[in-house]
């Protein structure tokens, strides 16, 4: 089945995270620069809150992009960022559901934290991810799928908060998505997936391992050979 818009020559962006890189890798050929992208997109915005200790700095870095997303929804060149480039290869109505990760991570702004917002996050971030993905990869989003884009991204976050109250409450919220999630996975759609199992095993209380670690790809590579979560 052809994906109108997407250029399979492209070369994809390069990702900081490991993991998503190898699993852009399997997605299908014409899909990978835009898959790409998205998650470049993710780790853009992540990168933002990473590098600014003053929320209003960071809000306003965040809204850059929010802006930016709305105008190539519009219709809009793109400016010469690479990610934004390279989300100009989807339709306008995608690109414009993205504004919706950058108000995901805006909600971790909020002081004090709170399991609420972390809440949000998910399922503005995580959900829109996987449900402007799971076209991308052939399959529909429907329930399931946004499911395990909220568990994916309070598994993530997760793995990132220093406050261990926090932490446990979100890795249990993850637990929760992930009961909702596809158990089984196509074979065009096992970029999610693979994500996906490796946040199933976050929230289940795996052994923390680093990014890429020899244990986290082979589960990556099982889940790509079998589809089970």
């Amino acid at each position: 089945m052809a994906l109108t818009g997407l250029d399979s020559k492209a070369a994809p962006l390069a990702l900081a995270d490991p993991e998503r890189a190898i699993a852009v890798t399997y997605a299908p050929a014409a899909a990978r620069s835009t898959l790409a992208a998205l998650f470049a997109l993710d780790e853009r915005l992540a990168g933002v809150l990473r590098t600014t200790s003053q929320p209003l700095i960071g809000q306003m870095r965040l809204t850059w992009w929010h802006e930016a997303l709305a105008a190539l929804s519009a219709g809009a060149a793109p400016p010469p960022e690479p990610v934004l480039v390279a989300l100009a290869e989807l339709d306008p109505d995608r690109t414009a559901s993205l504004t919706r990760i950058v108000e995901g991570w805006e909600a971790l702004l909020d002081e004090p934290l709170t399991l609420d917002a972390i809440r949000v996050h998910a399922v503005e971030r995580g959900e829109t991810l996987f449900a402007v993905a799971a076209p991308l990869c052939g399959i529909v989003a429907d329930d399931g799928i946004r499911a395990a884009g909220r568990g994916w991204a309070l598994a993530d976050v997760a793995r990132h908060l220093s406050d261990r109250t926090l932490a446990e409450q979100a890795s249990a919220a993850a637990g929760e998505a992930m009961r909702a999630a596809p158990r089984r996975w196509p074979r065009r759609a096992r970029p999610l997936g693979m994500l996906a199992r490796l946040a199933r095993q976050d929230a289940a209380g795996a052994p923390a391992a680093p990014p890429a670690s020899r244990r986290r790809v082979a589960s990556m590579l099982w889940h790509a050979l079998t589809g089970r979560a």
